[in-house]
């Protein structure tokens, strides 16, 4: 249990205002002024401007408030949240097909979410700060650099954790969620008819108006819900209770009063569609409420990167990427992790879209294709678990699934028409980052099947020690093994090489399983397979991480105990060479190789120390 869900409940709430909510609690900056781009060409009249609100509105209920918080919120994995979670919980109790196509899938979803994350940090910074040019044109030409400035130091403080800054997250959205609130109150008050918009019949009508413009501009009014998955993500970090009361009592009632005040400031000043977010404030207001969301938008990227992070640590602890180098940022939260390559990786990339597109208008149109299409994904995972998870009936199961389609589809569809404008940027970030996964994946297992060839049988080896009786070494000696049916490289090449084997010898296999954490007496399991030879098999959660100190500590409790100081650590190490196979699988091979030099090793993993450690190598092809 995480420390969040030991506090008061209105703490929590207030920490989930800050985390969870704000990507989606940003969005007012830029969706409404972008449903009336020029691209989409309608005119601000009081059907349009009533069609585009009544859209919103329903798309904050059905697939924020009723898909995702009362129906995927149940999917959770003891607690935890994610693309990957559902993937790992739809594959359980399905056929071998059926599995791997559930496993594609949710490995498409996982590429999109980092396709987003590039992209949410450059949006949400540029649309805060263009108000600098409601304030005055002439800071116009500073946008920019204040962007990047902003973003540099963003990215900068990651390694420092954002334990003592997430203090002030829940409180500034708060007053953030409540200025949105205050600004629409007012200009609602001085048009109350824009309310009627809630009816479904103007969205309705929109349609039937304008046909394939309405459907182009579901592109930007999906603008409003993008950041909804991190509601699924961040479950783990909150609960579901707590994630709910922020949405219901504060983040929905703000964004819904932001919105109408939008509107109805339209009706009465179409001249203010060029920024209507900002054109909401009197002049006064205009640079502290540039202030304000630019911190708030800063809270809305840290948020997306702590996602990325943890996302990145679920999929290299389920074997779908190589492993990194993750440093803790506090002691008491297990959440709070910081990844060097994945942070500067992220850096570069969010700064050369931010150069390449400049403006939150042009990054409007990227922006859409990877959120619909994982929400789609979504909708199919989460349908798979009710069935064969919840055992929920097969036709209740259909129709639930027919409704989520029928939102999610269209959605998607309209964000497929700005691949071109902008929209591949996120697709091909999303499709790198799947080939990554698959190719890590399938690779690995096919070196790990080769291995398994190349080694001994346990029982043959032991029979083998205890007839020839090698000599015998003081100490201990643990070879690491990534499976449990063979002998270790590492020990092989020790024994035909030197002739010599220690006086204890330990088979350790680290194994990562598809739930998020193991309880602490699953976590070592011993067994002696000789006099002087045993067997430990060490389980942890994708959400830990494992520690050699935290090993010794629960074989302890099991009865073995090891001196760091006269026990040495022995690992093999494979050096990859390609293969003569087809010119894909070649350039496949080339990628593995090239994951696995720059792979974190096992010592690393587990932060044994370097002097206790000896490594020794064989060639394989791939």
């Amino acid at each position: 249990m995480s420390s969040h869900q030991k506090q008061p409940l209105l703490t929590v709430t207030l920490a989930a205002i800050g985390v969870v909510y704000g990507d989606i609690g940003t969005s007012p900056l830029y969706t409404f002024k972008e449903c009336f781009s020029p691209h989409i060409g309608l005119p601000p009249t009081q059907p349009v401007v009533f069609g585009f609100l009544s859209l919103i509105f329903w798309a904050l209920i059905l697939v924020v408030s009723v898909k995702y918080l009362a129906f995927v919120l149940r999917a959770d994995n003891r607690g935890e949240g994610g693309i990957l979670t559902l993937m790992s919980l739809a594959g359980r109790n399905t056929y071998a097909g059926t599995t791997t196509a559930l496993l594609v899938l949710g490995l498409i979803g996982g590429g999109f979410f980092y396709g987003e994350v590039v992209i949410t940090p450059a949006m949400s910074v540029l649309s805060a700060l263009e108000g600098l040019s409601v304030a005055t044109p002439a800071l116009t030409a500073y946008i920019l650099p204040a962007a990047i400035g902003v973003l540099t130091a963003l990215f900068f403080i990651q390694k420092h954790g954002t334990g003592n800054v997430g203090k002030f997250f829940g409180p500034v959205m708060l007053v953030w969620f409540s200025t949105l609130a205050i600004l629409g109150l007012i200009s609602i008050i001085k048009h109350p008819q824009v309310l009627a918009a809630i009816h479904p019949h103007w969205a309705i009508q929109f349609f039937l108006d304008h046909k394939l413009v309405a459907f182009i501009s579901l592109g930007s009014v999906v603008l409003a819900i993008t950041g909804v998955e991190a509601l699924y993500a961040d479950m783990g970090h909150f609960g579901k209770f707590p994630i709910q009361l922020a949405w219901f009592s504060v983040a929905l009632p703000a964004l819904i009063l932001n919105y109408f005040g939008q509107g109805a400031l339209i009706l009465t000043n179409p001249k203010a569609i060029e920024n209507p977010f900002f054109n909401l404030a009197p002049d006064w207001l205009v640079f502290p409420l540039v202030l304000l969301s630019t911190a708030a938008t800063v809270i809305a990227s840290q948020a997306v990167i702590s996602g990325v992070f943890s996302l990145t640590r679920q999929a290299i602890r389920l074997g779908y990427l190589p492993g990194m180098n993750i440093l803790h940022t506090s002691e008491s939260e297990a959440g709070q992790i910081y990844i060097p390559f994945v942070n500067w990786t992220l850096f570069i990339a969010v700064l050369v879209v931010v150069l390449i597109f400049r403006a939150s208008s042009n990054l409007a149109a990227a922006y859409g294709i990877a959120v619909t299409g994982t929400m789609v994904i979504t909708s199919i995972l989460v349908c798979t678990v009710a069935r064969h998870n919840w055992d929920w009936p097969r036709r209740i199961v259909k129709m639930i699934l027919i409704v989520l389609l029928c939102i999610d589809v269209p959605l998607f569809s309209a964000n497929v028409t700005k691949l071109l404008a902008g929209g591949w940027l996120p697709v091909t970030l999303g499709a790198i980052m799947f080939l990554v996964m698959v190719t890590w994946k399938w690779e690995r297992f096919q070196l790990l099947r080769q291995l398994s060839r190349m080694s001994m049988p346990l029982e043959s080896f032991v029979s083998k020690v205890e007839k020839e009786e090698p000599l015998k070494v003081p100490g201990t000696a643990i070879y690491l093994s990534r499976t449990q049916q063979g002998i270790p490289h590492a020990l092989l090449h020790n024994l035909n090489h030197n002739h010599v084997l220690h006086e204890r010898i330990a088979l350790m296999t680290i194994r990562t399983q598809d739930i998020p954490y193991v309880d602490a007496e699953n976590h070592i399991k011993i067994e002696s397979l000789s006099p002087n030879i045993w067997r430990i098999a060490a389980t942890y959660g994708f959400h830990e991480t494992p520690d050699v100190y935290d090993l010794f500590r629960h074989c302890a409790i099991h009865g073995m105990n090891f001196n760091l100081n006269n026990t040495t650590f022995f690992l093999s190490r494979e050096t990859l060479l390609p293969s003569k196979r087809s010119i894909l699988a070649k350039l496949r091979a080339a990628l593995f190789i090239w994951l696995s030099k720059n792979s974190l090793r096992t010592n690393d993993f587990i932060h044994i120390p370097a002097d206790r450690v000896v490594e020794m190598g064989v060639q394989v092809e791939v």
